[in-house]
């Protein structure tokens, strides 16, 4: 595989990833109902997330509510919105930054400049996956010591949603496809670091000197 193609299915992996984190971001089911103990057979199922929370009867019927106050949130929720907000920023601007430094794009004359450029995009790459993986991970520890806690009601503990699964998958992509542009793109910038240059052999004019434009 050329490393114009792993370029393009480094950036391809990235934007899957920032199309999931955007996705994640958006779901309320980061947190849902644990049926356990006389949860086991409910009319309603709650959905947590960061904008709202909505609550599904049995009968199908679901109602979402969002959030009234910012700052009544929890610390998690705050950091969430903001993090994956910022990753949904920083995945536009990576997009943009590694499609003008492509090898496939003619934005740019290739060089070390193109290089740089496309190894700056897959570091963004790498940042986003970075900043979404804390509040994923911060969500899941919560989760899992309420529930685990026996001091918290079963009608309050909870089990990790699909969001968190979604964000964790968003995450692998954009860690492997940042990787992967930058790995190809430092190969090909070593590889055009040390260029061979040929000189024409010199020849003796007529009067027993060299010529000048012999000379490169």
């Amino acid at each position: 595989m050329t490393s114009a193609a792993v370029e393009i299915l480094g950036l391809g992996l990235g934007i899957l990833g920032w199309v999931g984190v955007i996705l994640a971001c958006g779901l309320p089911m980061w947190q849902v109902s644990a049926f356990i103990d006389v949860n086991i057979v409910v009319a309603q199922t709650i959905w947590e997330g960061l904008w709202m929370n909505c609550v599904v009867q049995s009968t199908g019927q679901m109602q979402c509510k969002v959030y009234d106050s910012i700052l009544a949130l929890p610390p998690e929720v705050q950091a969430g919105r903001a993090l994956t907000v910022i990753v949904a920023l920083l995945g536009l601007v990576a997009l943009m930054v590694t499609v003008v430094g492509a090898q496939c794009t003619n934005c740019l004359r290739p060089g070390k400049m193109k290089s740089r450029i496309v190894i700056a995009g897959g570091a963004i790459y790498i940042l986003c996956g970075v900043l979404v993986l804390v509040p994923l991970c911060w969500f899941a520890n919560i989760v899992i010591s309420d529930f685990y806690d026996p001091t918290v009601p079963p009608s309050q503990k909870r089990e990790m949603g699909a969001a968190l699964y979604i964000g964790w998958a968003a995450t692998a992509l954009l860690l492997f496809g940042g990787c992967l542009i930058c790995c190809c793109s430092c190969s090909q910038r070593d590889e055009t670091s040390f260029p061979v240059k040929y000189s024409a052999p010199r020849r003796p004019t007529s009067n027993g000197e060299y010529d000048k434009k012999n000379y490169v």
